[in-house]
């Protein structure tokens, strides 16, 4: 077995866009820009929206961070956006999910300009996807395609299961494989005997948002397993059965650890594996910052 390491690939892609955002100041005298709408408390909707604070940050690109309240309302949440819309300092936009249930999701989404939509959530860019004529990808399916990319596996003809049909994840990693000519099935919480159907995957995406959904009796031997998921738990009996020795030592240090929904001990059986944390979540951030130069650029002036 092998981990893909994404913390790894994250910083080297972090780097080269370090470099190019210091040309671009020298070119232009400005640089990318990046907001974030966060409405509510959510604990991981936070330590995202922080986690991408940081990384602009040390990347040189401008962020501003939109923060809202439970009790703010429709028309302030989209007056917002239509404000962060026409803002020239800011290239890209993203509606941090999830959102408060009171908001109804596309109600929200579709007041995006689809030109600063950095996060493709906008049905345009999504239908772009599906038609395989995107310039710019959703940030975590396009984490997992780099990181396949760099480790050179090669999903032509492999049968790859997606465990989960979000707009955000599952069903645009779904489109994105099988423009690379793998063969896609797509599972979701009503699908039948989903282990026989993992058994017999050569590729295994999981992004559920629920703890060890995926367990070891499930995957084939030599299979890839790609964990999207990252679940905070801050109960100690969840802890112990979700988490590697690490994440529990974690939590009896902060109080919190992470696990997959892929029980850590699947990892024994796979050819590759991505661990969590340090697989998929920095690829996230990094592919949000990458997206973010592209928006940029592309509003540039020609010869700028």
């Amino acid at each position: 077995m092998e981990p893909l390491d994404g913390k790894g690939l994250a910083q080297e892609i972090q780097a080269r866009l370090k470099d190019e955002i210091l040309d671009l100041k020298a070119r232009t005298g400005r640089v990318p820009g990046l907001a974030v709408v966060l409405v509510g408390a959510d604990p991981a909707s936070r330590t995202y929206v922080k986690s991408k604070e940081k990384a602009a940050a040390e990347l040189g690109i401008f962020s501003r961070v939109v923060r809202l309240g439970t009790d703010a309302g429709r028309e302030e949440l989209i007056a917002r956006i239509q404000e962060l819309n026409r803002a020239k300092e800011v290239s890209g936009v993203l509606v941090q999910l999830p959102l408060p249930k009171k908001f109804p999701v596309w109600d929200i989404l579709d007041h995006l300009d689809p030109a600063k939509d950095v996060d493709c959530f906008h049905p345009f860019n999504l239908g772009m996807v599906l038609l395989n004529r995107a310039h710019l990808f959703p940030c975590t399916p396009a984490g997992v395609m780099a990181l396949i990319d760099h480790y050179k596996l090669d999903v032509t003809g492999m049968n790859a299961l997606v465990v989960g049909r979000s707009f955000i994840v599952g069903k645009p990693l779904f489109t994105m494989l099988s423009n690379r000519d793998a063969t896609v099935t797509l599972c979701h919480s009503k699908t039948r005997d989903l282990g026989s159907l993992v058994k017999r995957a050569d590729l295994v995406v999981a992004a559920v948002g629920r703890p060890a959904v995926i367990t070891a009796d499930m995957i084939k031997d030599g299979a890839i397993v790609i964990d999207v998921g990252t679940n905070y738990l801050d109960k100690r009996d969840e802890v112990r059965q979700y988490c590697d020795e690490s994440q529990q030592e974690k939590f009896e240090k902060k109080g919190y650890a992470y696990a997959g929904d892929i029980h850590y001990p699947a990892y024994d059986k796979a050819s590759f594996y991505t661990p969590v944390p340090g697989g998929v979540g920095p690829m996230t951030v990094a592919m949000l910052m990458q997206n973010t130069v592209e928006l940029f650029k592309k509003g540039l002036a020609p010869g700028q």
